[in-house]
């Protein structure tokens, strides 16, 4: 069954397994997430919910979403996100989706935004190789060759150059959970997951399970 739910990064620390082996885990926050909208077959030709994910005040709301919330009547919510489960059917306006729909053991892709890393040269962002230290060399960094100068006369598409580093989408397939605290909303998740601490992530059950 497709399972999913909004989670807040908090951040990595180290577990013991059962067999003595130190395991290190990242930390996240994951729901509850209460079900602001639903869509139906008959009206949007499919079957989804969306899911709001941590409250907010309603002066940092926009009055657009501010009608969006008071029809559903769930209170303001920070995050909104559309989830195609297959009990998508048999859930209602305002019901909450916790953390217990996952079990430990279970294989999970995570979705992040990765962090931001600035304006990065091309040793950093394409991890290409440097020109000559000695020998009179004076080409240590640069990003190497533009092409050849009479044909084609310009940069082919796809030269690896400087530019901005990070806060791109990033999934991390398969992703095991060590461990989860029903009462504390708290998910282990074996391995780093995309983003800072207090980002957003988007965590769904593995398509490539093993």
């Amino acid at each position: 069954m497709k399972k999913a739910i909004l989670g807040k990064k908090l951040g990595m620390t180290q577990l013991f397994g059962e067999d003595g082996v130190l395991i290190p885990v990242t930390v996240i926050e994951a729901g509850p997430c209460r079900v602001i909208q639903k869509k139906t077959a008959e009206n949007d030709g499919y079957e989804a919910v969306q899911v709001g994910f941590l409250e907010k005040k309603e002066k940092h709301t926009t009055k657009p979403l501010q009608g969006h919330f008071k029809k559903a009547g769930t209170g303001y919510m920070k995050y909104l996100k559309e989830f195609k489960l297959e009990n998508a059917a048999e859930m209602n306006v305002g019901d909450e989706i916790k953390v217990d729909v996952f079990a430990e053991g279970d294989a999970v892709d995570v979705t992040g935004i990765s962090k931001g890393k600035g304006y990065a040269g091309t040793i950093k962002r394409w991890g290409t190789h440097r020109g000559p230290m000695t020998h009179g060399s004076g080409y240590h960094r640069g990003p190497g060759s533009m092409g050849a100068c009479s044909s084609p006369s310009r940069v082919m598409k796809g030269k690896k150059l400087a530019g901005h580093l990070g806060v791109e989408k990033v999934t991390i397939q398969n992703l095991s959970i060590v461990k989860i605290d029903a009462e504390k909303n708290i998910l282990a998740i074996r391995g780093a997951v995309p983003g800072p601490k207090g980002g957003l992530v988007v965590i769904k059950n593995s398509v490539k399970a093993r």
